[in-house]
């Protein structure tokens, strides 16, 4: 369950939002202006934020500004504005992700379950050690048997999200939506970053040490035994 503040001046659809995340286990506050809003973040942090960019006495745009002034926490901006052009300064003001109106509950809860996923993974440990790898997220180095490992961007966020999840099957779902963040795509773009990092490892599919093949399944990134 999370505390989700839903910043909407349509008392229509703030209670249509209220009531579908309440009945997903959410615990729901809600704002109907910008500086309402910005004092319920201030004050009571919530775990994520809704909110609207149609807003009587703040843009929304101006808002979710403010909003990054005083917190990091995660929002979720809901516009009926569908421009490219609008959304990408959006994401790069500060939202974590959009939903363009009208949008269904279920639409809303995915968005959700996954900023606030996204979320809880940042504040998790940063350093992590398996067998003789070792993978340091905040400084975004790797190292194997105590010697550097050189990877590309793509190829060290794939290893720190299998670290992470050490002795556990990761499905190639899992992996397009966290590491790709898209819903779907082709296996085998996953299969070709796998077989770059196996390479840098000094293994092989055949062969594996670290990175393990589940067929059907996923990968599993676990100590040599």
């Amino acid at each position: 369950m999370a505390t989700v503040l839903v910043v909407e001046d349509d008392e229509f659809v703030r209670s249509a939002i209220i009531h579908e995340l309440g009945r997903r286990g959410h615990a729901v506050r809600s704002a109907g202006c910008a500086l309402d809003a910005l004092r319920e973040i201030s004050q009571r942090p919530p775990d994520a934020v809704v909110l609207d960019l149609g807003l009587p006495d703040l843009d929304g745009s101006e808002a979710l500004r403010m909003v990054r002034g005083v917190s990091d926490v995660p929002v979720i901006v809901a516009t009926a504005r569908d421009e490219e052009a609008e959304i990408v300064r959006l994401l790069r003001a500060g939202a974590d992700d959009y939903l363009v109106k009208p949008f269904s509950g279920d639409h809303l809860s995915a968005r959700l379950d996954a900023v606030l996923r996204r979320a809880r993974s940042a504040s998790a440990p940063q350093m992590f050690r398996v067998g003789g790898l070792e993978v340091d997220v905040g400084r975004r180095e790797a190292a194997l048997d105590g010697g550097p490992l050189s990877l590309t961007r793509r190829e060290f966020d794939l290893l720190a999200y299998l670290a992470a999840r050490a002795d556990r099957v990761v499905t190639r779902q899992e992996l397009l939506a966290e590491v790709w963040r898209q819903s779907y795509g082709d296996d085998q773009t996953i299969d070709v970053h796998l077989s770059w990092l196996r390479r840098k490892l000094g293994e092989s599919a055949s062969q594996p040490r670290y990175l393990h093949t589940v067929r059907g399944v996923g990968v599993m990134l676990s100590a040599p035994r």
